[in-house]
């Protein structure tokens, strides 16, 4: 006790005699800022958008996390995690704790990123020209639309899934949080009210970004929003929407008419430069860039042989592709009882390719093909399109079987496994060998524990 009133009183004297110095020492602290002065001109706003993309590419999301532990969790014997991380093992397993740490990184980072972006939709009024306005709002509405997105496919039963309207989505928090306490503790909204914010977000991010001076650059275009859009339409079995925003993508064009993407005449080449680096190229319509210097590639770090090679590439993924399949020799197949693995992210800084053209034709091919529909291109074309880059023979005929089939070897190991086992209704192994239906409690992530036990208005999700 002695002690700390010494040291109190220590405190009070120095205060006392600093206070009578040079005002030179009234040095304001330059490791944080008062909310309200943080965000005072244009440059400060669109500053804060830099930052919220930084949030978006940080591993906890398209950093790699969400790619990868979605598919994890899709997963049905075709990969393993073989590493010695306990929480996506047990992802992996289907067999997830309520505290697991990366279903708790994932959740915490995406409401970090929503946030910076509220604050950057807060103070559009700063921004100095009408041109900055729009961009700024349209970019920063497509970061908040594609996180929410995210968090309601994982942490939310599937849209088709008993009644989106009164199923439980997550809180939908629109407006800066600038103090945490008992008015930031909001419910869950349905999953019908998350996904009517996500498009409302994309289809004004669409109305007001501008097309990108080169593909997959730093900023997301216009054509990145109707992109999205179309992942969305797709997971709720809205087909014709989702064909005509693919087709929007594939239609665009520069200011001098040509295409502004066209396919890698090697698929290999998209995603494998032979160096640490993996720049752009035509067929990204958005790319999470990295460098020595900045970025996460955490893709690299978990799937690589080079690196962690923490997932291992199963006989029963591999035995799906045809021989003369040019994906297939982006694998580096074991022998003698080794591993296989993917090679898809072996650049170290590769940039990490979140939306690619390639995707755009097989959403187009799926939705004309279940509409009977030929908007752009038949369905045939768009999948002979995809085969020929691969060293595949055109097909005479075309089934939904082929076009699924098509989709999951094209984007293999890119997150999209979890979205389409759900909305087509497949079924997928645990690892003890039980069948789970896709709409089984167990492919849903809980609600972090940490959140649950902060905020008595969040309710857990079934099974935890």
């Amino acid at each position: 006790m002695k002690k700390i009133v010494y040291a109190l009183a220590t405190a009070l004297l120095l205060t006392g005699t600093l206070t009578s110095c040079d005002k030179k020492l009234d040095i304001k602290p330059v490791d944080n800022v008062a909310a309200d002065q943080a965000l005072l001109t244009s440059s400060d706003v669109e500053a804060a958008l830099v930052g919220s993309y930084t949030g978006m590419q940080n591993a906890e999301a398209y950093g790699g996390y969400i790619q990868l532990m979605s598919d994890l969790l899709a997963d049905d014997g075709e990969i393993s995690f073989v590493g010695t991380f306990v929480p996506p093992n047990q992802i992996n397993r289907k067999s997830i704790l309520r505290d697991n740490g990366f279903v708790q990184s994932i959740w915490t980072n995406a409401y970090n990123v929503i946030n910076r972006t509220n604050n950057v939709l807060a103070n559009l009024d700063k921004l100095d020209t009408p041109a900055k306005v729009a961009r700024v709002e349209g970019e920063a509405r497509f970061i908040r639309g594609a996180m929410y997105f995210e968090l309601v496919r994982l942490y939310a039963r599937d849209w088709a899934d008993g009644t989106p309207s009164s199923n439980p989505g997550v809180p939908l928090v629109l407006t800066p949080t600038k103090v945490v306490d008992a008015s930031s503790q909001v419910a869950r909204n349905s999953v019908a009210e998350v996904y009517a914010q996500v498009i409302s977000d994309l289809t004004t991010a669409e109305s007001k970004m501008t097309a990108v001076s080169s593909a997959g650059n730093f900023f997301a275009g216009t054509s990145a929003a109707a992109a999205m859009l179309s992942r969305v339409y797709l997971q709720q079995a809205r087909f014709t929407e989702a064909t005509a925003a693919a087709n929007r993508v594939i239609a665009a064009v520069t200011s001098t008419g040509m295409p502004r993407y066209s396919l890698n005449s090697s698929y290999i080449d998209e995603f494998y430069s032979g160096a640490d680096l993996l720049a752009n190229s035509s067929e990204d319509i958005f790319a999470i860039q990295n460098s020595a210097q900045s970025g996460s590639n955490q893709l690299n770090n978990f799937y690589s042989p080079f690196q962690r090679g923490d997932v291992a590439i199963e006989d029963k993924h591999l035995n799906l592709y045809n021989s003369a399949d040019d994906r297939l020799n982006l694998f580096t197949i074991g022998t003698g009882g080794q591993q296989s693995y993917s090679d898809k992210y072996d650049s170290q800084y590769g940039n990490i390719k979140l939306i690619r053209l390639a995707e755009m034709y097989l959403t187009r091919a799926e939705g004309n093909f279940r509409t009977g529909g030929v908007l752009g291109a038949t369905p045939l074309a768009d999948v002979n399109r995809i085969r020929n880059r691969v060293g595949l023979p055109s097909l005479a005929n075309l089934t939904l079987s082929i076009i699924l089939a098509e989709r999951k070897l094209e984007l293999a190991f890119e997150g999209f496994r979890l979205g389409d086992v759900k909305r087509n209704r497949e079924s997928v192994h645990d690892a003890s060998g039980t069948l789970l239906p896709w709409n089984s409690p167990r492919l849903v992530f809980p609600i972090p524990l940490r959140e649950i036990s902060v905020n008595p208005k969040l309710t857990q999700n079934s099974g935890y």
